[in-house]
């Protein structure tokens, strides 16, 4: 993006733009205004990226609200909304907001409002409040070409960190110092931070598909699972490779590796528009419960990624979502065998009008990294 005014206008831009859709939304559910507390949808709809802040919308105006702490900071950020500064509570000055605009209706999304602001807020406030789970997450589903290119820059660093780290691997290491090794580079080159706990799983602990990095030296013979991502220019990154330290990990690896290579393969040629989301997570799926290892793949194929590393849309079995263009999911089948080891291969992907477009670069050919 272009520095200076230029893109605090184009940024301004992205907001106003975003502010109207958000309001022909109101309009087709005959609400009068939304508010919301959650941290990630106020960065979506106003630029903000502190923690604590507020958002009234209506037809007419928008409103963000935040206490001292966070005013400068607004003030240099936040575009397409009136700033103001408050004290005491912000749920209950919220439910003051809307009944100073007179809604008589007020949409938030259910999913990110705790039931005690929920009464702060209604009791500062006459008029009804609808729960709307999609009201603001539907936008957000579909990233603009410049949010995509955000993603992309994020995912270009956290595979750079993995290319160097890698070549730092030896005998001895314990997982959670290389875990903190993501995290510290990160931040040095220029990344806000991780995206999420950095996971580092060496030998049977790479069974665990969302293992906590821990005391275990990594040993020759050692599956090497790696589940990373950065946070740049507010966007997040996710990554998945898995290898092998020395040697390749007894007969069982191979195997199971090319298995969720070939069931990865086939998904993302299968990324579309019009492809609902549970077929697509059957795809990878029918081929990995063929070859016996069903009950070895018990999360779902992906997740939508941007603000958040998970976000709208959902790729299982139960999921009713239909791939749109714009969308950017991950496509990560695994195999997670206890006492063995853990196979995950994982992409970023954008769905393109005719296909899709993969935002990450790393290799996946299996790699037996040197002792």
């Amino acid at each position: 993006l272009p520095a200076g005014p230029a893109r605090g206008q184009e940024r301004g831009g992205a907001m106003t733009e975003r502010i109207e859709k958000l309001r022909a939304r109101l309009a087709a559910a005959g609400a009068d205004a939304l508010f919301s507390l959650s941290a990630p949808a106020n960065q979506y709809l106003s630029g903000f990226t502190g923690s604590t802040s507020a958002l009234v919308i209506t037809p007419g105006e928008a409103l963000f609200l935040c206490d001292f702490r966070y005013t400068e900071q607004a003030e240099g950020q936040v575009a397409g909304f009136d700033i103001e500064e408050v004290t005491g509570s912000l749920p209950a000055r919220t439910g003051e907001r809307l009944a100073h605009v007179n809604a008589g209706t007020a949409v938030y999304d259910p999913g990110v409002l705790s039931v005690a602001e929920l009464h702060e807020i209604q009791a500062a406030f006459a008029g009804t409040l609808t729960p709307d789970p999609d009201i603001v997450s539907a936008l957000r589903r579909i990233k603009s070409p410049e949010e995509i290119a955000a993603i992309r820059r994020a995912s270009s660093l956290a595979e750079g960190v993995l290319a160097d780290l890698l070549e730092e691997l030896d005998t001895g290491l314990p997982e959670r110092e290389l875990a903190a090794r993501f995290e510290y580079e990160f931040k040095r080159r220029g990344a806000s931070g991780a995206s999420f706990d950095p996971i580092a799983l060496f030998g049977p602990r790479s069974s665990l598909p969302h293992g906590a990095p821990g005391g275990t030296p990594l040993q020759p013979g050692d599956v090497v699972l790696l589940d990373i991502g950065c946070r740049l220019d507010g966007y997040c990154s996710d990554l998945t490779r898995t290898y092998a330290f020395g040697t390749i990990p007894r007969l069982w690896f191979e195997g199971a590796y090319e298995l969720v290579l070939t069931a990865q393969r086939i998904a993302l040629e299968a990324v579309r528009p019009g492809i609902p989301a549970r077929e697509l997570d059957a795809i990878a799926r029918d081929l990995i419960e063929d070859a016996g290892h069903g009950k070895h793949f018990g999360h779902g194929l992906g997740h939508g990624v941007g603000i958040e590393i998970h976000e709208a849309p959902r790729l299982n079995r139960e999921s009713d979502t239909i791939l749109e263009p714009g969308m950017v999911i991950t496509i990560e089948p695994g195999i997670y065998l206890p006492g063995k080891g853990g196979i995950r291969i994982e992409d970023l992907v954008a769905v393109t009008e005719d296909g899709c477009d993969i935002l990450s670069a790393a290799s996946k050919e299996l790699r037996v990294i040197d002792v």
